[in-house]
C-alpha cells in the first residue's frame, strides 16, 4: 500500500502481535499516533495494554519514536503520522 506506516515491534513484544517484527498500517492522508494505536489495539489488545494504561496514555516505560524522534517530545499521542514514516516501539527493561 502506498499510504503505509511501519511499526517496528521489539522482540520481547513480538509474541503479542503474531510473532511479527513489524506491523504495516494504512494511514490514508495521515493519522494521529492515538488513532494508529487504536487500530493495533483492535487486533492485538494485549499488546495495546503493554503500551497504554487504562486511561489510554502511554505507559511511562514505553517509548515510541517517529523517524527517530521520541513522540513525547513531539505532540505525544496527537503526533501526526504520515505514509512512509516509521514508528519504533521500545519497552524499557528494569534490572539491576
Amino acid at each position: 500500500m502506498a499510504n503505509e506506516v511501519t511499526v517496528l515491534v521489539p522482540r520481547l513484544l513480538q509474541p503479542l502481535v503474531g510473532d511479527s517484527g513489524e506491523l504495516r498500517l494504512d494511514v490514508g492522508d495521515g493519522s494521529s499516533l492515538a488513532e494508529l494505536l487504536d487500530v493495533i489495539a483492535a487486533q492485538f489488545p494485549v499488546f495495546n495494554r503493554r503500551l497504554r494504561d487504562e486511561t489510554g496514555a502511554l505507559r511511562r516505560y514505553v517509548n515510541i519514536y517517529l523517524d527517530g524522534d521520541e513522540v513525547r517530545r513531539l505532540q505525544g499521542l496527537q503526533t501526526r503520522v504520515a505514509a512512509g514514516q516509521e514508528l519504533l516501539v521500545i519497552q524499557s527493561v528494569a534490572g539491576g
